[in-house]
């Protein structure tokens, strides 16, 4: 028997509560890490943004593919599915804090860590993530404890709402959107010379690490100097040109983006590094070029520090970005840490690897 991480943003979390609690579903990207659950293995439930964990479920049956609407019925894109018996569902009052000190101090991955810091949350970066044995075991007891009496930890009502996700409904289907609440700067302030410093060495890896796959690389030309220097160890010239044939006002799009990986005349993945107290530059340039090319088959990534994770998904499900005749950015656009373009970097073999491998680092906006 194994673990394996269960990700719940609120929304999904009140609808899976709401539904029979018999199937657990995950994004289609999931298929590949799906298959290494079996009949038998735990989900471990958490729930993101309230940060709790709110269950275990068992296994049963799985994983398929069934795009029939089950939590969502206009639009559901949680069609990788598991069969599963909850053996503790927990209700909101109920779901134990990652915060808690029974809980921060037993699990391997935050034991020791400050609480301020979020070195801890790579280990719940994306679903089907496997937990430790002892990690998983002590979730699972602890959970179970919960549901047949427990602790309450009060949740403030208004607090919660704010958090789900607000439905609206477009010609085809339903789509989440967040609207974010609260004064917000027009102009980002003066960058610190750490802080772009930081986003270069970003973008160096970032190309490094496509470059020892085998793909070639593009870095905006204002960027190249800056980059290169940062970029050590020999290596095959960056592109001078795209090989791409686009009308100029794409093309001009596109060559601003912070780093591109290119097989051939295609863009496997596209990179914006963020790190300026406004994050809209990357976001924009990302909802510009799928609202040019709707039909363009990217993988676009929005990397930025950790500390700014929600802001990112905040941002990606804006109504404005949420309503692009391709779908919603946050369906073709992810989340990539500092931190994990770092492991990335670190990993040996890079050369064996295939672009895939980003799918295990990649964060969605969950909901």
């Amino acid at each position: 028997m194994a673990y394996f991480l269960d990700l719940f943003s609120p929304e999904t979390y009140e609808a899976f509560s709401r539904s029979d609690r018999t199937v657990s579903g995950f994004r289609l990207r999931h298929r590949g890490v799906a298959g290494r659950v079996k009949a038998g293995d735990r989900l471990v439930c958490y729930m993101t943004k309230l940060s709790r964990w709110v269950g275990v479920l068992e296994v049963l049956e799985g994983p398929y593919v069934d795009e029939t609407p089950l939590f969502f019925p206009d639009g559901d894109p949680f069609v990788v599915r598991f069969r599963v018996r909850p053996i503790a569902w927990l209700s909101v009052e109920k779901a134990l804090p990652i915060h808690e000190d029974r809980v921060w101090n037993a699990l391997s991955f935050t034991r020791g860590q400050s609480r301020s810091s979020s070195t801890w949350t790579g280990k719940l970066r994306g679903s089907l993530v496997q937990l430790a044995e002892n990690d998983g075991a002590f979730l699972e007891s602890a959970i179970e404890a919960q549901a047949s009496g427990g602790v309450t930890y009060p949740v403030d009502e208004n607090e919660y709402k704010r958090l789900l996700a607000h439905r609206i409904r477009r010609a085809d289907k339903d789509v989440s959107v967040t609207v974010p609440e609260g004064p917000e700067a027009v102009e980002a302030a003066p960058e610190p010379e750490e802080e772009v410093r930081e986003s270069l060495k970003i973008q160096a890896l970032l190309a490094e690490i496509g470059s020892r796959m085998g793909m070639q690389i593009w870095i905006p030309r204002s960027d190249r100097a800056a980059v290169l220097t940062e970029w050590r160890g020999d290596h095959p010239p960056v592109l001078e040109r795209l090989p791409l044939n686009y009308d100029d006002t794409t093309l001009r799009t596109i060559e601003q983006i912070d780093v591109l990986w290119l097989k051939g005349r295609a863009i496997k993945r596209a990179f914006e590094v963020e790190h300026t107290t406004s994050i809209y530059s990357g976001i924009l340039r990302m909802a510009d070029l799928l609202a040019l090319q709707p039909n363009m088959d990217i993988r676009l990534h929005i990397v930025a520090s950790v500390t700014r994770r929600e802001k990112v998904f905040q941002e990606l499900r804006r109504p404005v970005f949420s309503l692009l005749d391709r779908g919603p950015l946050a369906e073709s656009c992810t989340f990539l840490s500092y931190d994990s373009v770092r492991e990335l970097a670190e990993l040996p073999h890079l050369s064996h690897l295939s672009e895939s491998v980003l799918d295990e680092y990649e964060e969605e906006a969950e909901g």
